[in-house]
């Protein structure tokens, strides 16, 4: 996989925006293969497209790109705050890519897939309105919370300028697909805090017991259930019998 822009398409643009855009565009355009089955090749939309900016010819799966210089950071900028939540909801909601680069050599540093299914209204924060003065004034905007999505859901082509392996990008991507069949986006919350949980745990094995350590911190996230642990413990179940884990004893846990 070639990670260097092609330099050439940029000299027909003043706008430093207007050549990251040409250029991050023709990069996937050219390079990435569609996550979800595989097909070489994905297609870009014509300009303006309301929702997506690529598509799969193969699949039909869709995709959003989104740029950003040099680290990836915590947060990614997006649009309408209002669309972005009502987008959650709807059946043409795409999956993003991620892209940063750096523009000194013009070359990817990290490009990765979000599968719209990890899209929950706790990831989505909302800006402050436009000053009154600014042309689009009382406008609000928002802003993608990275580290409020599972690590599992972060599928990464290339990490670090390091290129991962298609088949190990597919795997992941195969390896959450179940929560695409969650369509209640309190449940599949549910499910996404439960996994960050496990997450930061930081082992592979582990018991009923040690995800108990998080009952305070995931009570604030849903102060409306009163019964923390007996969720912690169905949420186990669902992840078990999606064979995101595996049931070793009782008790015991181990990630797939």
């Amino acid at each position: 996989m070639n990670l260097t822009f092609d330099r050439k398409l940029s000299k027909n643009y003043k706008s430093a925006s207007q050549k990251v855009r040409v250029l991050t565009e023709d990069w996937v355009d050219k390079t990435i293969f569609c996550p979800n089955c595989g097909h070489l090749d994905i297609d870009k939309y014509p300009n303006n497209q309301p929702v997506a900016d690529f598509y799969c010819s193969n699949c039909r799966e869709e995709y959003e790109l989104k740029g950003k210089q040099n680290t990836l950071g915590v947060k990614i900028v997006d649009g309408a705050y209002r669309t972005m939540l009502e987008r959650l909801t709807s059946s043409n909601n795409p999956n993003f890519f991620l892209l940063s680069y750096d523009l000194s050599d013009l070359k990817v540093t990290n490009f990765l897939v979000i599968p719209k299914h990890f899209f929950v209204p706790e990831i989505i924060e909302k800006r402050k309105p436009l000053a009154e003065t600014a042309r689009r004034a009382g406008w609000i905007g928002c802003n993608i919370l990275l580290n409020s999505i599972p690590q599992t859901g972060k599928i990464f082509f290339v990490r670090n300028q390091q290129v991962e392996l298609k088949e190990k990008v597919l795997a992941e991507w195969k390896k959450t697909l179940f929560l695409r069949e969650e369509k209640d986006i309190s449940a599949k919350g549910w499910l996404m805090d439960i996994m960050i949980s496990i997450e930061k745990l930081g082992k592979s094995e582990f018991t009923l017991g040690d995800v108990y350590v998080f009952e305070k911190e995931l009570n604030k996230l849903h102060p409306e259930n009163k019964h923390i642990k007996d969720k912690i413990r169905q949420q186990l179940q669902v992840l078990r019998d999606r064979n995101y884990l595996e049931f070793v004893e009782r008790g015991m846990y181990r990630v797939r």
